[in-house]
Parts: structure tokens; C-alpha cells; sequence
């Protein structure tokens, strides 16, 4: 009888461990992801090279193979979103570095928005980042 009482009271804890494990055991939050500009400040003028590194904010590590699907650039911190500019994606230099080309027609601010998916977790990074072009 002890025997039998036992391997239910066993059971049961290996059930709720195997609960709590798997519970803690989900993906991180995506609001634990941010894109960073690698340089905040550019020279105005066609083909510059924008670099943008997406970072896991929890482990200060970058995140490669992420799909970036939203981008643009216009002058919005300017208070002319109107004033938008192509952004090509190029090759990246390294792992969790993406990088973009653009033509920034004047100097002032450039906001840079980013939408992005991560492998494993659900939901979508998104940055408005602030780009200065110098003349």
C-alpha cells in the first residue's frame, strides 16, 4: 500500500515539475528585442549606407536571421513625413548587423522605421529610430 501511495505522490510531483518547467520555459517577451543605429550621424547626400544592429536587450547580444519586412525613411523628426526616401537592403557585415541604402536628400533628422520578425517568437520588433544627415 505504502509502495502504490508513493509512486502516485512521485507522479504527481514529476507532473507538476514537468508544468512548472514548461512554463518557464516559453520564448522571451519581444518587447526584449530593439534595433540600435551603429552610426547616429551620416553625411547628407545619395547612396550612404545606413547600419542597424538588432540587439536582445536581456542578453546584450545581437539577433542574427531576423526577417526585416517594414522599412522607411522620411524626415518625420523634422515634422515632414512627406519627405521619404528609398531604402535598399544590402548584406550585412556581420551577424545581427543589417544594413540599408539610401539617398538622404537634405541634412536634418531621418527616422528610420524598422519592423522585424525574430525566429522563435511571436509578434513583431519595431523601431523608430533617429538618423542626423550633416551637410
Amino acid at each position: 500500500m505504502k509502495a502504490n501511495q508513493f509512486s502516485r505522490s512521485l507522479r504527481l510531483a514529476l507532473t507538476g515539475a514537468v508544468l512548472t518547467c514548461g512554463a518557464t520555459g516559453a520564448f522571451a517577451d519581444i518587447r526584449n528585442y530593439e534595433f540600435k543605429l551603429v552610426e547616429p550621424t551620416i553625411k547628407a547626400g545619395p547612396d550612404k549606407t545606413i547600419a542597424v544592429r538588432l540587439v536582445d536587450k536581456t542578453k546584450g547580444k545581437p539577433v542574427p536571421d531576423a526577417v526585416i519586412f517594414a522599412t522607411r525613411l522620411d524626415m518625420a523628426p523634422d515634422g515632414m513625413p512627406e519627405m521619404a526616401t528609398r531604402l535598399d537592403p544590402l548584406p550585412g557585415t556581420e551577424p545581427g548587423t543589417y544594413q540599408f541604402k539610401a539617398t538622404f536628400g537634405m541634412a536634418g533628422r531621418w527616422q528610420l522605421s524598422l519592423g522585424a520578425k525574430v525566429q522563435g517568437e511571436t509578434g513583431t520588433v519595431e523601431n523608430k529610430l533617429v538618423i542626423q544627415a550633416d551637410q
